[in-house]
């Protein structure tokens, strides 16, 4: 029996007439004459209730009173009519309409590496993409229009929108996360790329609860796209945080507010709730400051989605449904179907591997390899799991450190025939063989992936060939030759050189690495290969400590538009395949400190800015477009093998889990896919 119905009144309100029947359970599967919405697999509630002249009524799980009661901090639990927007998103399931109830079990690799496969389940943020990977649906927000040249972005959200705590959600929430936490220096002192238009700061103008503008000091496009694919959610609770900000309340008072909760100054507890960076799984204060949890309004700050984390250690996380979630499917139930989420953290491959084989696992993706795709099959139907195989976008990418501290090894990292030697030495047409069971493609490194017209093959073919005699020519060139008879090159200056190839299996494949050690022996130039925990290697590469960094990379056009991080050193964020880490210092500090970058560089930081402000499609975005990609080409500053595939991982106890089109980061994993209807059925 459906539970917590809104009022009769209210529906009849909504539906615009008594006569109005229930509406359908419309599924993907199954449009039952109600038809396509304005946006594909959902609708506005005025849509979908016009479209079919009827009512939906409205229901919860019934176990969502318990769920609320051990989230700290929150009030007793109002009826759903309180507790849903007055314009809730309708979502049509995937095949049926799930059933309430469950847990989600899933694996990271630990606290910040590997986790963002378990949070794109139950991510939102402004906007999405659809699952077709094209179009752009409204999420947190209903709508949004642009102007004419592109330098006003006006969102429009959703009245009666709630945080997990039940307090109320609007613009004030979105300007608050831009002005007092994602441009504040004291938080954070240098701005994400996504954050700025050309470099400059937007400005945000609140013109009522319902309506945030972004102002753009020029144009970009992509800023829409940003938000419909990145992990950085464009609001933050100000109710909570902004008791604690000085901005927002007075230094005094922020700084009082911190001491009565045993901190000493307002930024620290918004540190402690938010961490620096718009990662969304940053320790909460349950793992970063554990000792004052107590005396905190909340354990975890509120959140829009669709699950809130009540409890995490070193070895966890475990959340439970966001009573307030704004969702509901075509019958009315709030979403999510499933009751709770489990996160365990596994830092090492095998355990992992063993696990799914196990069947403790529901879903993976991230850090699976098609190295452990023939385990897997093995074990599939006995465990009563399904492997899909899909392409990636990313591809597995070496690049060499040209601002080692170590100047023999900058000198020949720097040159490019050494790098153009390092590339023509590897054996791509045999990695896909070896490594990727031949389903994947040989390329160079080019960022845009997949390839726009402006990409050529020319481009992607670029010193990719096979041709080992070339490269111990142009390694003899260099003067990078075997002195002491061992049989392995040294460096120009008569150092010894082993390349120490550390990596995360996270980030790339082991076989794939392996591979390439041994071409790079073959040509005379010694490697030793490692693998490392996730954390290790991107604290190694953020400190400027490794000879190679190598990880998959590569973006769509889509997000290229939004985030310039793949043409600007380091020429990633943290949690990529970072290098020439010292020319990034170099700019972060007008030139007072690290290795001025060579001109290319600083060039390519200027066509990137003129490429997110031109009309994507037109001559002059094509221009520049090719003019970056022949850039990174010739520099060779990233050394591309095989663009492959990748393993989805699904316990076929999950229902309306859809086949992907990608396993991909870019488009934020499962994200696309819809987690909050995903069911469990046993």
């Amino acid at each position: 029996m459906k539970s917590m119905l809104y009022s009769s009144v209210a529906f009849l309100a909504l539906a615009g007439g008594a006569s109005a029947a229930s509406c359908p359970a419309v599924t993907v599967g199954d449009m039952m004459g109600v038809g396509a919405g304005a946006y594909p697999q959902q609708y506005e509630l005025a849509e979908i209730q016009s479209m079919g002249n009827c009512t939906i009524e409205f229901s919860a799980n019934p176990d969502i009173a318990a769920m609320n009661g051990r989230i700290q901090g929150n009030p007793s639990l109002p009826p759903l009519a309180d507790r849903l927007p007055s314009e809730p998103l309708v979502v049509a399931p995937y095949d049926k309409i799930g059933a309430y109830g469950g847990t989600l079990d899933i694996m990271s690799n630990a606290t910040e590496a590997g986790t963002s496969d378990m949070m794109s389940i139950r991510h939102v943020n402004l906007v999405r993409y659809s699952d077709d990977l094209q179009t752009i649906v409204p999420n947190v927000a209903k709508s949004w229009e642009w102007n004419d040249d592109f330098t006003q972005l006006t969102f429009h959200l959703r009245k009666g929108h709630k945080w997990s705590d039940g307090e109320p959600f609007g613009a004030r929430d979105v300007k608050f996360w831009y002005d007092n936490l994602a441009t504040d220096k004291v938080i954070r002192e240098k701005p994400k790329d996504y954050v700025l238009v050309g470099g400059e700061e937007m400005n945000l103008v609140v013109v009522d609860e319902q309506t945030i503008q972004f102002n753009l000091p020029s144009p970009k496009p992509g800023l829409l796209s940003h938000f419909a694919n990145h992990y950085a959610q464009g609001f933050q609770p100000m109710h909570l945080l902004g008791q604690y900000h000085p901005d927002v309340v007075g230094t005094e008072k922020a700084d009082a507010n911190a001491k009565a909760i045993g901190f000493d100054t307002g930024y620290d507890v918004i540190k402690a709730y938010w961490g620096s960076s718009d990662w969304m799984d940053t320790p909460t204060p349950m793992l970063a400051a554990p000792e004052k949890v107590a005396g905190m309004p909340f354990a975890a700050h509120p959140t829009l989605e669709s699950h809130i984390v009540i409890s995490e250690t070193t070895e966890g996380r475990h959340f439970v449904a966001n009573p307030y979630f704004f969702m509901v499917d075509t019958a009315g139930n709030q979403l999510p179907y499933i009751s709770e989420q489990d996160e365990v953290f596994v830092s090492e491959t095998e355990v992992r591997l063993l696990k799914m084989v196990n069947a403790e696992v529901d879903y993976k993706t991230q850090a699976l390899n098609l190295d452990d795709v023939p385990l897997l099959l093995e074990n599939q139907e006995k465990s009563n799991f399904s492997i899909d195989i899909k392409p990636q976008i990313r591809t597995g990418t070496f690049s060499f450190n040209v601002t080692s501290d170590d100047l023999g090894k900058r000198e020949a990292f720097g040159n490019l025939k050494f790098r153009q030697a390092m590339s023509v030495s590897i054996n791509r047409a045999e990695l896909n063989e070896v490594a990727f069971f031949g389903l994947g493609t040989p390329t160079q490194y080019v960022p845009f992936s997949p390839a726009p017209s402006f990409s050529t093959p020319e481009m992607a073919n670029h010193y990719a060939q096979y041709d080992p005699e070339l490269s111990k020519k142009l390694l003899d060139e260099i003067g990078m030759v075997d002195t002491d008879g061992d049989g392995m090159r040294e460096l120009p200056n008569g150092d010894t050189l082993v390349l120490n190839l550390q990596f995360a299996t996270q980030g790339i494949s082991a076989k794939l690495v392996e591979l390439v050690g041994q071409s790079w022996k073959d040509v005379g130039v010694n490697t030793t290969v490692k693998e490392v925990t996730t954390d290790e290697y991107r604290s190694a590469q953020s400190a400027n400590k490794l000879d190679v960094t190598m990880y998959a990379k590569g973006q769509p056009l889509a997000v290229i538009l939004g985030n310039s991080e793949l043409f600007t050193p380091p020429f990633e964020n943290y949690f990529g395949q970072r290098t020439a880490m010292l020319w990034s210092e170099y700019i972060d500090t007008n030139g007072s400190a690290g290795v001025k970058p060579p001109a290319w560089v600083d060039e390519m930081g200027e066509d990137i800015a003129a490429f997110q402000g031109a009309i994507g499609g037109s001559d002059e975005a094509n221009r520049l477009g090719a003019k970056l990609v022949q850039a990174m080409v010739d520099n060779l500053l990233f050394i591309g093998t095989v663009k492959a595939a990748a393993p989805v991982y699904h316990s076929n106890k999950l229902i309306n889990f859809p086949e992907f089109k990608t396993a991909s980061y870019s488009y934020y994993w499962s994200y696309p896919y819809r987690g909050p209807q995903w069911s469990l059925e046993e």
